[in-house]
């Protein structure tokens, strides 16, 4: 059995740059990888999305090229020259992070399946057959997810994709039906549509974007429809078959009264392709984590503290599979709390970090804090300050005038508790007000500030004038 200091499972984003801070702070580490290193976010995530929707957006600004004064004689949609560029940068940055890997003194990157044999060992089994064992003081679980098959009478034979695999679709589908109505969703939707696929979305939860407030929420909604998405709420999926008709898919469901009858029925979805966008479960399953005393929670993930340690000591668990908010800036994040209080005898914790993601529709929906409903549950005093986008000087120059910026006050301390940017650069004015409630600037000192005109930071101007 060869001992290391540290033994990482998964090099995902949080994984990666612990190893490497780790083995350069003198730890003999172990990186052990199933398949491919750099994690979700730059092999099936965050990268060859991004890659794609520029595509997406390229091809819809071209459709819109009289809007601007440009009269372009028609364009058609290279599917495999999208697919093959997305490979390149996905390819390019894979490298990169192997090479960072294997550059790095006291790091063994090992190839192959990891199973916990006892508390802190590990058995991994390569390509080849052969088996190692591993142990040490510390084991960091960064194994991340994959989609979840939801069990819908009749999926198996229909040839359905997930979205880790309809990235190398060499087709833009005649008509793609999703199932679920989450940020997957929407990105997928919104960029084979503009792609020139017809879309339709089925979300089985009463309120589109249950997460977000209604009117955030509803502006998004009425964004997608008017790109020509066709959206059902409140459906749920009762069975999936082969349609002859379409030579892809039937997808059979209900929706209760007033959906868009006057009484519950039953209806039916045709289309050419499938896709399931119905979350994302932890890879725990293979690892064997009951051999080491690890305890899960009732969906499958690694359970933790605010350290990120599981139930056993020198255990931790980083990223998407200890479950909550499953975004790469997330996982980043994990990998500085533990090496700050294992190397530099710190005490950081996840406790109180801001909630703060983007939805990559376009435009983007930029989300830090609390929304308005969170906060009036928690009895917050509260003001609240919306913006239509049509109202950002920098917008209407270039004809990017669907959206809404919303922010949320404690009327007792004027601080910023919350927002919501769904704007054309929405992540990046999100960006601004985290950097203010990082600081506790007040909303009036924003609403006073000097900001370059024409940008969209000076939005938050007017913004907060309506307070």
């Amino acid at each position: 059995m060869t001992k290391y200091d540290a033994i990482i499972i998964g090099s995902g984003q949080a994984g990666n740059p612990l190893a490497k801070k780790l083995a350069n702070a003198g730890w003999k580490v172990a990186v052990i990888e199933r398949k491919w290193v750099a994690g979700t976010c730059v092999n099936v995530g965050c990268t060859p999305t991004k890659t794609m929707i520029a595509s997406g957006r390229i091809a819809y600004l071209v459709k819109r090229s009289k809007d601007f004064g440009i009269d372009t004689s028609g364009y058609a949609v290279n599917m495999e020259e999208v697919v093959r560029r997305k490979n390149a940068v996905v390819l390019a940055a894979r490298e990169s992070s192997t090479q960072g890997l294997l550059r790095t003194a006291h790091l063994d990157l090992i190839f192959g399946n990891a199973v916990f044999t006892g508390e802190k060992e590990v058995t991994v089994t390569k390509e080849d057959g052969s088996r190692s064992a591993l142990t040490a003081n510390h084991i960091f679980i960064n194994a991340g997810t994959s989609p979840v098959i939801p069990p819908v009478p009749g999926l198996e034979g229909t040839g359905y994709f997930t979205s880790d695999t309809i990235m190398d679709l060499l087709e833009v589908p005649r008509h793609l039906v999703i199932i679920g109505g989450s940020y997957i969703a929407l990105e997928f939707g919104q960029l084979y549509r503009r792609l020139g696929s017809e879309v339709t979305i089925i979300e089985g939860n009463a309120q589109f974007l249950s997460k977000e407030d209604e009117d955030i929420a509803g502006e998004l909604k009425k964004i997608l429809e008017d790109d020509g998405i066709k959206i059902l709420i409140h459906a749920k999926v009762t069975q999936v078959s082969f349609s002859p008709g379409s030579g892809g898919v039937k997808v059979d469901l209900t929706m209760p009264a007033g959906s868009y009858a006057p009484e519950a029925a039953a209806h039916s979805v045709e289309g050419t392709h499938l896709l399931l966008a119905t979350g994302r479960s932890a890879n725990t399953a293979a690892l064997n984590p009951t051999a080491a005393g690890i305890l899960l929670d009732e969906h499958g993930f690694i359970k933790v503290n605010d350290k990120l340690e599981t139930n056993i000591p020198g255990i931790y668990a980083l990223g998407d599979v200890k479950g909550g908010p499953q975004f790469t800036h997330i996982s980043y994040n994990d990998h500085l709390i533990v090496y700050k209080n294992l190397v530099e005898k710190g005490n950081e914790s996840i406790a109180g970090r801001l909630p703060i993601y983007c939805l990559f529709t376009d435009p983007e929906l930029g989300r830090v804090g609390l929304t308005e409903k969170e906060a009036r549950a928690q009895g917050v005093n509260v003001k609240v300050a919306t913006l239509p986008a049509d109202r950002i000087a920098r917008a209407f120059e270039n004809s990017e005038t669907r959206g809404l910026l919303k922010a949320i006050v404690d009327a007792d301390n004027k601080k910023i508790i919350g927002a919501a940017m769904l704007s054309m650069g929405g992540g990046e004015l999100m960006g601004i007000l985290q950097m203010a409630m990082m600081g506790g600037i007040t909303y009036d000192r924003i609403r006073d500030a000097v900001f370059a005109h024409p940008t969209f930071g000076e939005s938050l101007n007017n913004l907060f004038s309506s307070l």
